[in-house]
């Protein structure tokens, strides 16, 4: 039997979020894609996961999709959900997305490597992808480490946080290049909303002085294909084509509001 990608400790870290700490991070990162996604422009584009984080709110592609594990219990006005049971068999034809967003995905995966490879899988030539993850070499970092030999555990227990340096080599195996990068979040892992306002100066004098030391990172990513060279869209020469359909096979479960 195949073991699911994901499970219990990716739904744990959505819990998180509703802390004090997590609703710090949360509104880094929110601001964070934002600012990513606005101008990756195509036809489909996917958030594998973590979906108390709308990582394609500010993204303009006709087709979005958000993948999950169960069926949020609001809908809203967020992507189209996919259920699906493993994030490490993503029901998506192949070569058929031109975004995939992976919010703390990697970090919760039993097989991080397997899902990054069905992440390549479903990216066209020229496909960007956006991870994020918690940053081990940080004071966050630090804190889960002495947590888990005291027991007292800051950030959800089961996660196994990936550096940025081990990532990139996992991408650039992929054929995947890096083009961006941005750390964040860089007051001491505290438990309050008080003292994180406190250390708020240190989100400005930590990027400036101490920019790899953040408790989370942000990696955008561009899928090369060798021997490949895009000269323009295909459309050019024969007048625009309606938008590409949903690359969605016959297996999946969609739900919408329809």
């Amino acid at each position: 039997m195949h073991t699911p990608s994901s499970g219990k400790s990716i739904i744990s870290l959505g819990a998180w979020l509703d802390t004090p700490a997590g609703q710090y991070v949360r509104a880094w990162q929110q601001a964070r894609f934002d600012a990513l996604t606005a101008d990756i422009f195509g036809f489909n584009a996917i958030q594998v996961g973590l979906p108390q984080v709308d990582a394609l709110r500010a993204n303009r592609m006709p087709n979005k999709w958000l993948t999950d594990t169960r069926m949020p219990a609001e809908e809203g006005g967020r992507p189209r959900i996919v259920v699906v049971h493993d994030f490490a068999e993503l029901p998506f034809a192949t070569q058929s997305l031109d975004l995939v967003v992976l919010p703390h995905v990697l970090e919760f995966a039993q097989e991080p490597h397997q899902v990054l490879r069905e992440v390549e899988r479903v990216l066209i030539p020229e496909g960007q992808v956006i991870v994020c993850g918690f940053n081990p070499a940080s004071l966050w970092g630090l804190r889960q480490v002495a947590g888990r030999l005291t027991g007292a555990h800051f950030l959800p227990q089961n996660g196994e946080f990936i550096g940025l340096h081990r990532l990139k080599d996992w991408l650039k195996l992929l054929s995947m290049e890096v083009n961006r990068g941005h750390f964040g979040c860089y007051a001491p892992p505290c438990l309050t909303d008080k003292w994180l306002r406190r250390y708020g100066f240190m989100e400005r004098a930590g990027d400036r002085w101490w920019p790899y030391l953040g408790a989370v990172y942000m990696v955008q990513a561009v899928k090369r294909v060798r021997g490949m060279r895009l000269i323009g869209p295909a459309w050019a020469k024969q007048g625009v084509k309606a938008a590409r359909g949903v690359p969605v096979t016959n297996k999946i479960k969609e739900l919408t509001d329809e």
